[in-house]
């Protein structure tokens, strides 16, 4: 099975449609967001956005495979090292949503998560 079909299973059916949805949605203008992912953290951490707004997140992972998961939204993604991984990403509701890496990354993985903090 080729890794795009596999990573397509892994997410689920509702985390695949919230994620095609934000595709297309998200305009070619959207603003991008840089996150960084190295053990143990995210930075930045938190990442604010605003309700309702497209934004892409660009995320580079420097040192390890690690995961993006948001648990919430039923979504997460591998962050294979030197590459970045862009997320399209719309929320249409005020409040905090979670997010962690779910690939062991030693000690130390367990404090690694974040989360995205969207504005009214």
């Amino acid at each position: 099975m080729d890794t795009k079909r596999r990573k397509l299973l892994c997410w689920g059916a509702a985390g695949m449609a919230a994620l095609m949805a934000g595709a297309r949605a998200a305009a070619a203008d959207a603003p991008r967001i840089q996150v960084t992912a190295r053990k143990f953290q995210f930075t930045p951490n938190p990442i604010v956005i605003p309700r309702g707004v497209d934004v892409i997140l660009e995320i580079t992972a420097v040192d390890f495979m690690h995961g993006f998961s948001v648990p919430e939204l039923k979504f997460r993604t591998d962050l294979m090292p030197g590459r970045v991984t862009r997320i399209p990403l719309r929320i249409n509701h005020a409040g905090p949503v979670d997010f962690l890496c779910d690939n062991f990354c030693g000690d130390g993985h367990e404090e690694m998560n974040g989360r995205i903090l969207v504005t009214a």
